[in-house]
């Protein structure tokens, strides 16, 4: 057997070193996060080896919340050399993101909670205070609604 053929990487030995699935990759190939791989004269492609760290870091970002398009301009500022700065700033704007996002899981939880104190748990369901709660349309100020 050809000793060469052992060291292609096809896109199932890449699947299968990165644990991902090979849709993933064909996805990856799509977005530009991956370089065109080279192709056999039968069509089929053929990866090197740094693509595997490449699925890596794609799977790692991910993984801390970065978004695609994120990732695809850290992997360009990583591929060109680019400033620390612009790769701070990046994470500097996901952080803000997320802390909005687990403020308003908290208020959430804090509204949830009320609610759900507020509910006896017992008899049907009419008078219950969760189902009323949701019932009601934030922008009605008149009166009437609040008797």
């Amino acid at each position: 057997m050809d000793k060469q053929a052992d060291q292609k990487l096809t896109i199932g030995r890449i699947a299968s070193q990165a644990d991902v699935g090979i849709d993933t990759i064909r996805f990856y190939e799509r977005r530009g996060l991956l370089p065109a791989p080279s192709r056999t004269t039968s069509g089929y492609r053929i990866y090197v080896p740094e693509t595997v760290g490449r699925l890596n870091f794609i799977r790692r970002a991910k993984t801390v919340g970065f978004s695609l398009q994120e990732i695809s301009t850290l992997l360009e500022l990583q591929d060109t050399g680019g400033a620390k700065a612009e790769v701070k700033t990046i994470t500097q704007r996901k952080l803000e993101h997320i802390d909005a996002k687990i403020d308003a899981l908290k208020r959430m939880r804090d509204v949830l909670h009320t609610l759900n104190q507020d509910c006896s748990g017992k008899g049907d369901i009419g008078g219950c205070p969760i189902i009323e709660a949701l019932s009601e349309d934030p922008n009605d100020t008149s009166e009437s609604h609040h008797e």
